[in-house]
C-alpha cells in the first residue's frame, strides 16, 4: 500500500436494477448492479434541485452471493469498497473505460421487501440532519420547552 493515498468509497443509495449474478470458471461468485445516490442543492433564487448520480457496483465471493440473494431493484443499501477502472478494446478497436465500485462490504437498509419508498430511517436521518444544523442556543431553548411541557403534563401526586 502506498503511503499517503486512500481509495475508499461509502455509498447509501437505491438499486437501479436487480443484480446480475454469474460465476467465474473457478467458481467464484460475481455480481453486478447499478446504484443511485441523490444530491440536493438550492440555487441562487432559492429553488431546490435534485441531482441523481449512478454508480456501477461489482462484488465477489460471499458478498456477491448475499447481494444476489437479497438485493432487488429499489432496495436501500449501504456499500463500502474501492474505485477501480477497467479498460478494454471494443470490436472497432476503440479503447473503452469503465469505473466501478468494488464492494467489500454491504448492509441491507430498510425493512423486508421495502422498495423505493421513503422509510422511517430516511425520515429520521433527514430530521436528525436538520436538528444538527440548528444553532446550539436554539437547540437548548427547544429542549427547555420540551422539559417544561413534560413537567406540566405530569400531575401525579408522587
Amino acid at each position: 500500500m502506498s503511503k499517503g493515498t486512500v481509495n475508499k468509497v461509502m455509498l447509501i443509495g437505491r438499486l437501479g436494477r436487480d443484480p446480475e449474478m454469474r460465476y467465474t470458471s473457478s467458481g467464484t461468485a460475481v455480481v453486478n448492479f447499478s446504484m443511485a445516490t441523490n444530491h440536493f442543492t438550492k440555487d441562487q433564487s432559492g429553488n431546490n434541485s435534485e441531482q441523481t448520480e449512478w454508480h456501477n457496483i461489482v462484488a465477489f465471493g460471499r458478498t456477491a452471493e448475499v447481494a444476489g440473494e437479497y438485493l432487488t431493484k429499489g432496495r436501500l443499501v449501504y456499500i463500502e469498497g474501492r474505485l477501480q477502472t477497467r479498460s478494454w478494446d471494443d470490436p472497432n478497436g476503440q479503447k473503452k473505460y469503465k469505473t466501478e465500485v468494488v464492494c467489500s462490504n454491504l448492509q441491507l437498509l430498510g425493512g423486508k421487501g421495502e422498495v423505493a419508498e421513503t422509510t422511517e430511517e430516511d425520515t429520521s436521518f433527514i430530521e436528525n440532519k436538520k436538528e444538527n444544523s440548528k444553532p446550539k442556543k436554539e437547540k437548548e431553548k427547544e429542549k427547555e420547552k420540551e422539559t417544561a411541557a413534560a413537567e406540566e403534563e405530569d400531575d401525579l401526586p408522587f
